[in-house]
Formats: structure tokens, sequence, C-alpha cells
């Protein structure tokens, strides 16, 4: 049991996983991905667990809710999850808003043997004690735990369907205050334009949204804490470089449209060894004929050219990265390892901290190890996306402590309520008095 642990202080988990794929093919995908999910818990036992999931519902949400309803549903009621009798989720699924729907999912869950944890109500800008099991859907707008943004549409206008934008929430455990922030940021929608410049335009304009949500997370409305920044930031490596890398003794072959002589496909091939091509670029795919080398190593020799976080290395940390690029990995059920020839392998899926997260993360560091940043499911199809993970400990007395509240939360809509009876097949009914 997470209460039993000999390791000192509270066990922290948060994940971070673009689950997209599982709900385009939940049959074959959803009962591996939620398998090596529960083992990850199992080895870390954490105390306070947090799941951050982006395209939540996959790209047709409509299509999927009842694949939805049965996810959250198997989260909430396994028997993996049986010591875990507190949890807040918070599912953007208002697809019909095109003005605010991020197709964000936010999971927290508290185990039994965790006492005394708070929630910041930013509304009324105090903690609140949590109990019980809590589902919040459709407008969370209106939800005063948690502050919700999408992305405006001319930070990315090529992209008109853009979903991109951030969840945050406030906790307070162990007597010690933090934020935990979902985010998606922009991807790469082409690979020819993402290899014209060095830094790329789709990383400027990265740069710009997460700069908003740094400078959003410490403004002057609340009290300034510790953060932790987790989800899809898609943060590519510098396309120009590694192409100029992977290919140095190729030679270049333009192919341009007919009609509007547009460059349409990149070939490099070998000078000499029959002119075998070696790359083969185009907007949607990047087909380098050896796949080894991001895996080799982790992928280690690449890292110098994963440069998108250099920017911010005065306001946020990151652990060292000791596993392969998470995306894009093949949807085949069978190709646990393989990639994709869509993008060029590249770390989007991170877990990102502020400095003095850093040290509240660090400071639990001891001659046992007890800090692990990884990846989920190596060998496993787990969607496009590989989860991240960030395990450790938060030591007794470390990090700011909270002046909170001793109130309960409020009870939630009763829409809300409804919805978890529904999902964890529960036998009562909303009382109608608080219709």
């Amino acid at each position: 049991m997470a209460g039993k642990a000999a390791a000192p202080g509270t066990a922290v988990l948060l994940v971070t996983a673009n689950v997209g794929s599982l709900f385009d093919d939940p049959e074959n995908l959803q009962k591996n991905w939620l398998r090596e999910f529960y083992q990850v818990v199992h080895m870390h036992k954490p105390h306070f667990m947090a799941l951050h999931c982006q395209e939540f519902g996959g790209k047709n949400y409509e299509a999927s809710m009842s694949h939805v309803d049965k996810f959250v549903k198997e989260l909430l009621s396994s028997d993996a999850m049986k010591e875990y009798n507190r949890a807040r989720v918070y599912l953007d699924e208002n697809y019909k808003s095109q003005e605010h729907f991020t197709a964000l999912g936010s999971f927290y869950f508290l185990h039994e043997s965790l006492k005394n944890i708070y929630q910041f109500d930013f509304k009324a800008k105090k903690y609140k004690k949590v109990t019980g099991k809590e589902i919040y859907s459709d407008t969370l707008e209106s939800t005063p735990m948690l502050e919700k943004e999408k992305f405006p549409q001319d930070y990315f206008p090529e992209c008109k369907w853009s979903r991109k934008g951030f969840i945050r929430t406030r906790w307070c455990i162990a007597d010690c205050a933090f934020d935990l922030v979902n985010i998606h940021l922009f991807h790469d929608a082409s690979n020819l334009v993402a290899w014209e410049t060095s830094p790329s335009v789709y990383s400027v304009v990265r740069h710009k949204a997460l700069g908003y949500v740094l400078d959003r997370i410490i403004d002057q409305r609340f009290e300034k804490v510790s953060y932790f920044v987790f989800g899809d930031f898609n943060f590519r490596l510098d396309s120009k470089s590694v192409v100029e890398t992977l290919c140095t003794k190729a030679t270049m072959q333009t192919v341009r449209a007919a009609d509007t002589n547009e460059v349409v496909k990149l070939i490099f091939r070998e000078s000499d060894n029959d002119r075998k091509v070696v790359l083969q670029l185009e907007k949607k795919l990047f087909d380098y004929f050896n796949q080894e080398v991001f895996r080799d190593n982790n992928g280690t020799a690449l890292l110098e050219f994963d440069k998108e976080l250099s920017v911010f290395k005065d306001r946020l940390y990151e652990l060292d990265i000791s596993f392969p690029p998470s995306y894009p990995y093949s949807e085949e059920s069978s190709q646990g390892e393989q990639y994709m020839n869509t993008r060029c392998p590249a770390w989007c899926d991170r877990i990102l901290m502020s400095l003095s997260a850093k040290e509240l993360v660090l400071r639990s560091e001891s001659e046992e190890k007890v800090v692990t940043y990884d990846h989920i499911g190596r060998n496993v199809c787990m969607g496009d996306h590989k989860p991240v993970f960030l395990a450790f400990r938060i030591a007794p007395g470390a990090g700011k402590r909270c002046q909170r509240n001793e109130r309960t939360l409020h009870r939630p809509p009763c829409s809300s309520i409804l919805k978890l009876v529904l999902l964890t097949a529960a036998s009562k009914t909303c009382p109608s008095t608080t219709c």
C-alpha cells in the first residue's frame, strides 16, 4: 500500500498523455494503455496522482462520448485504483464551442492514507478540503476550482480548428502548495515549412503561447506558488539542423508541383552507393531510412537538437531525459516501438517545473533514488504518443506552506453528480432538492 512506503514524505506521481488515439481505436488500444498505466501506479505507489490528458475523446468527440464515459468509469472504479477514495476529474467536453473547447482532461487521485488535502477555489481565493469523487464536465468556464483558457485563434491562424490551451488547478498537500497546469501547444503543420528556418516558425508560436501561460500563472491575482506544467508541448527537434546532420553526405533533389511550382517534396540521396535514398520530406512525411538512430541509447544523440526549452531556461526546469522521443509512434497494436514516418521523432510530451518546484523535487533525493522521469509502455503500443511520468516525494516540511480554509468543497452541479453516478454504477440518484 502507498501509505506504508518506507521512504519518508508524500509520494507524488505526475503523468501526461496525449490520448487521442485511444478513442479512435478503443477496442485495441485502451486495454493495453490502462494496463501499462496501472503498472506504473503499482510500482510507485503514489499518495497523490495527477493524470493530464490531451486530445481527450479523440478527433471526433461527439462520436466518442460512449468511449469517454467507459474510460473514465474504468479509471475511477478499477481494482487497481481502489485505494484512491477521493478524486477530481475535469473534462472539457464542450465540443460545440469552438471558442472555448480544448479537449483537455485532468484527473487527480488521492490515496486513502493521505489526510487533509485541499484544493484552491480561484473565485473565493480560499483552499477547500477535498472529499469524495466528483466529475466536472461540459462547461468548465464556470467551475471555480480551475482556470481554463483556449489560446486565441490568431496565435496559429493556419490551423482553423485548433483546440490548444491549458487548464490550471492548485493544491495543498502535506501543507505544501503548488499549481498543476495541463497544457497542449501547437504542432508543426508542415515538415517542409519547419525545415525552412532555424528556429522554425512553429517553435516561435509555441514560445509565444507557453510564455503567455507562464505569465498568467505568476500574475498578481493570486499568491505565487511552485508550479508544474505538463502536457503535450509539441516541442520538435530543430528540423533544419537534424536534416543537415542526418544527410551530411547526401545531395538534395527538389520536387515541385507542376501547376503552382510549389515545393512538395525533398529527396536526399547518397552521393555514391547507387544514389540510395536517405530521407524523403513532404508536408506530412518524414521518411528516414534508419529509424534506429531515434531509438539507440534512447535517442540521446539527438538531444542536442531539442532546443525549444532553452528559451525558458531561467523560468523552467526539466530533469534529464533518458527515454526515447515520445512521438509519433505507430498506432498498429503490434508495433510498440515503431515510429510512423509522418514526422521526425521528438520529445513532445514533457513534465516541466518552476525553479522553486525543482527544489521541492530534488529535496526528496536521498541515498535511495526516489525521483524517476520516464515514459510508459516502452514495448507496447500506447497510441501515437507514449505517456511520460515524473515520480517523486515531497519531503516533510518542504515547499511553501498554504494558508488554507477548512471548509469542504461545495456540492457539484446536479449534472456532474448524475454523470458520476452513472459512471460508477451507483444506485443513488441526484436528489431533486439540489437540481
